[in-house]
């Protein structure tokens, strides 16, 4: 289905009342385009992390000349810049297991990236996971990070993160230590990414 028929279906709910806003995910610049020429799109839901930097190049900018904002999913990228993650800690029924990120040597280089965040998060008296969703929040007012929990203790966690204020100095260390494709490994499988339209631009 085109998006401009999606979008304009929306549109009709907006103008009846239904509808306060249209929010689009995963979309890459051109559907953005499309949408936004039938109706204003007021958020992108998208990956964004310090090891999934992918939007920064087109759609970021793309959203930024159309007034979109970012909600940031992965912050944590699943939890593997979290600085809890293991080596074989995914289960069978996690699909993280199936997940390039997370596979041998894939996922050695990786968390030997986690380290890198260990050190400057020392440095901010923060924990790994915290200066993580610090730096995604600090990429403007118009980004905002989805944080996601299981447990209280990661919740109380992510929270503390909430009124860090990163300084140019461990901004450009964090952008020198994990610039775009650091990362080892797609961030889903071939199956998957081939589906996501961001990917295509």
């Amino acid at each position: 289905m085109p998006i401009e028929e999606t979008v304009g279906a929306i549109a009709r709910l907006v103008e009846e009342g239904y509808v306060r806003y249209i929010g689009l995910s995963e979309v890459g610049v051109e559907t953005l385009r499309r949408a936004a020429s039938v109706h204003p799109i007021s958020d992108l839901q998208i990956e964004y992390s310090l090891i999934s930097r992918g939007i920064e190049t087109r759609i970021l900018p793309a959203c930024r000349a159309l007034g979109i904002g970012i909600s940031a999913y992965g912050v944590l990228s699943r939890g593997l810049i979290s600085g809890h993650w293991r080596a074989g800690a995914a289960g069978g029924g996690d699909f993280r297991a199936h997940s390039p990120r997370f596979q041998g040597e894939a996922l050695e280089h990786n968390l030997a990236l986690v380290e890198r965040l260990r050190q400057l998060a020392e440095g901010c008296g923060l924990t790994p996971a915290q200066l993580a969703i610090a730096w995604v929040a600090a990429q403007g007012s118009d980004v905002v990070a989805l944080v996601g929990a299981r447990r209280l203790d990661r919740l109380s966690e992510a929270l503390g993160a909430v009124d860090t204020r990163l300084d140019h100095a461990t901004l450009e260390a964090l952008d020198t230590a994990f610039p775009p494709g650091i990362a080892v490994g797609e961030r889903y499988a071939p199956a998957q990414m081939s589906m996501l339209d961001s990917e295509r631009g």
